[in-house]
């Protein structure tokens, strides 16, 4: 069965605006959705286990690689049964949560999600990333040029080299605006990119909801 794969890792629970964005695009949604909160139930970092158990043999594995290989079996399999993604990841030190660092670097494994022979079994995949922010990082902003989330995604998420999702990023900026007084002049600009964040995830689940509709009916439009 298909679903859309929700992978939320703001620390901040009700608080995070990450999630809140997320939550209007799942609440427009038109399908299953499998959730895992990377910060209510973190997975492991990458080690020596984990990295030897993807090319030794299995009947070879210790009892360390074992548990290693079922957590990424666990992960991979988990994310190739999606047909669409939403990751909620908030921009924290200019990059990303080590949670989601951490899963990422648990499921990256070279033939299996990324190709070693043509494209990977995830290409084409819509994956909205939603990155809320506490400061500006748009164009004329003084942090511009200092976002390296997005960025990052793009290329471990969208090179074709890679996993070959098409990437989608919804970014509400100046999250910091209603409680640090040096901001408080631009709640207005806070509020606008809020209320376009929100809407967008809504046109995108609807988009992407379509867009997986007609793949099941051997039809094509995705973008």
């Amino acid at each position: 069965m298909s679903y859309l794969l929700r992978i939320d890792a703001s620390a901040s629970g009700d608080a995070s605006v990450s999630r809140r964005v997320a939550d209007s695009c799942t609440a427009a949604w038109g399908g299953d959705i499998v959730r895992r909160d990377l910060a209510l139930d973190p997975v492991g970092h990458l080690d020596a286990a984990g990295i030897t158990a993807r090319t030794t043999p299995a009947h070879e594995h210790s009892p360390e690689q074992k548990a290693a290989a079922l957590l990424q079996d666990e992960l991979v399999e988990e994310f190739l049964g999606a047909q669409a993604y939403l990751f909620a990841v908030p921009l924290y030190n200019y990059s990303m949560p080590s949670v989601f660092k951490a899963w990422l670097d648990q499921i990256m494994i070279v033939g299996r999600t990324i190709g070693t022979a043509g494209r990977a079994p995830s290409a084409g995949r819509p994956a909205v990333v939603v990155s809320a922010r506490g400061g500006g990082y748009g164009p004329g902003a003084p942090q511009h040029g200092k976002d390296f989330l997005v960025p990052a995604l793009r290329t471990m998420l969208g090179d074709p080299n890679l996993m070959s999702l098409d990437v989608r990023p919804i970014t509400p900026e100046l999250t910091y605006a209603p409680t640090v007084e040096s901001l408080r002049h631009l709640l207005p600009q806070h509020r606008a990119s809020l209320e376009e964040a929100h809407a967008q995830a809504r046109r995108q689940a609807a988009e992407i909801t379509a867009v997986v509709a007609a793949g099941r009916s051997g039809l094509t439009g995705a973008r």
